[in-house]
């Protein structure tokens, strides 16, 4: 077996500020041919403490190359920052271009339509591991019916609440949305240095649920036909929800409309908020932080007493180039990586909830803190619209625009979600 690992240097932020603007376009990369021996080469995203995730991934090379005589795996890790500048390059270079990717959930449609990624559906349907994949999970490698990679993790929002500050008050966690925001009131009242409910104007994942909750969409449609809806009733219902936490009575405007979800994390991590959405991914920073063994974690409720507010499933997936000269062998190596006995080990080494349903039930009984993240994925989690222009939307900052032009006071919620709506619509439109 002949495993070779290396951490790439981060490039620099103006080159990746540019990138958008000056990106060559792609073209087809299809490779021509299927070599069953030689060396693979996989990049895969850089961690805070990379060790464990590295000692897993070298575990499930050992196995591949056991059974695949004649093969060698190279790995490079890659800043996650940059990673959109090395993929670009990756496609319209396949001669320097690796065999496999890990990427993030959002950019299968932008990587797709980039003509980057190989059609693996009749490989992942044939696949025993898959047959329990989430739904979502499968939903976030698919773009028209067609699947482009394996699911690697997801990651799920939730309520950290501080349950020494809700004794004192005499407080219960939240069942219901009006209960969650009587509740930050009540901290902030009687604690006026805290924050009741950490919430960030640049949160855009923190911000979805609530437009979710009041069954408003981000967009409708499919493929080539997205139009916006974030404009739409029901949607200004979520938006108007969400940004009327941000004041003196919750967490003031001036201090919390720049603030992001690391940031909202934070302050609760720091014993500053009573109540912050986070991850499951942001449960050892809170470990680490002065709320340590002071908090709890429950489902965001939704509207309805009782009902839990849809949550965005973000997470990572890999996929296998189309310009590999190893398609056979990528697909079996992207097998290794994300399937069931590797996504045990990557929970347990770095906390990433795997994307089956039953291996997520075994380690619920394992680990209590991932309870309140399965209830919420079990509950139906949503997804951003599968539309490679979803990619200019996020990169453009359209959302957390829209948030803090309201909570500034610059526009109102018809005005800023009118404008938001036709921003992304443009883009969508752009996108084809």
């Amino acid at each position: 077996m002949k495993l070779t690992a290396r951490i790439a240097a981060p490039a620099t932020a103006l080159v990746l500020a540019g990138l958008a603007a000056c990106a060559p376009g792609t073209s087809d990369n299809s490779a021509k041919k299927d070599e069953k021996s030689g060396t693979l080469r996989v990049w895969l995203f850089q961690e805070v403490g990379n060790k464990p995730k590295e000692k897993v991934v070298d575990e499930a090379v050992a196995a591949f190359t056991k059974s695949h005589e004649g093969t060698k795996v190279e790995i490079e890790y890659i800043p996650v920052d940059t990673r959109a500048q090395r993929v670009k390059a990756a496609f319209n270079d396949p001669k320097s271009a690796p065999d496999l990717i890990e990427y993030g959930n959002t950019d299968t449609a932008g990587y797709v339509k980039d003509g980057g990624l190989a059609d693996v559906t009749a490989e992942f349907d044939a696949w025993a591991d898959a047959k329990t994949t989430d739904p979502v999970s499968r939903q976030s490698v698919t773009v028209d019916g067609k699947v482009y990679g394996a699911p690697l993790l997801v990651g799920i929002r939730a309520l950290y609440y501080r349950t020494d500050v809700f004794k004192d008050l005499g407080l219960t966690p939240p069942k219901s949305q009006a209960e969650l925001v009587s509740a930050a009131k009540k901290i902030r009242e009687k604690n006026p240095d805290m924050y009741g409910l950490a919430v960030g104007g640049a949160y855009t994942y923190g911000a979805m649920p609530f437009i979710w909750a009041h069954g408003g969409e981000l967009a409708k449609g499919g493929g080539a036909s997205y139009k916006a809806d974030i404009n739409s009733e029901n949607a200004r219902k979520g938006i108007t929800a969400y940004t009327s936490l941000f004041g003196d009575d919750n967490c003031p405007a001036a201090k919390c409309a720049s603030m992001g979800g690391n940031a909202t994390v934070t302050a609760f991590a720091s014993g500053k908020a009573g109540m912050a959405i986070g991850g499951n991914f942001s449960h050892s920073a809170v470990e680490a932080g002065a709320v340590k063994g002071k908090y709890a974690v429950v489902p965001l409720p939704g509207v309805a007493p009782g009902s839990i507010a849809p949550a965005f499933a973000g997470g990572n997936n890999i996929g296998v180039l189309k310009s590999s000269p190893h398609r056979t062998l990528a697909v079996d190596l992207m097998k290794e990586l994300a399937g069931k006995k590797s996504q045990r080990a990557l929970f347990d080494a770095m906390g990433f909830l795997p994307t089956y349903e039953d291996v997520r039930t075994e380690v619920a009984r394992k680990e209590p803190f991932v309870a309140p993240f399965v209830e919420t994925l079990g509950a139906g989690a949503k997804f951003v619209p599968a539309s490679a222009g979803w990619g200019q939307i996020d990169a453009s900052l359209v959302l957390p625009t829209m948030f803090q032009s309201i909570v500034s006071g610059k526009k109102d919620v018809d005005a800023a979600s009118d404008d938001a709506a036709k921003k992304m619509d443009a883009a969508f439109a752009a996108a084809g």
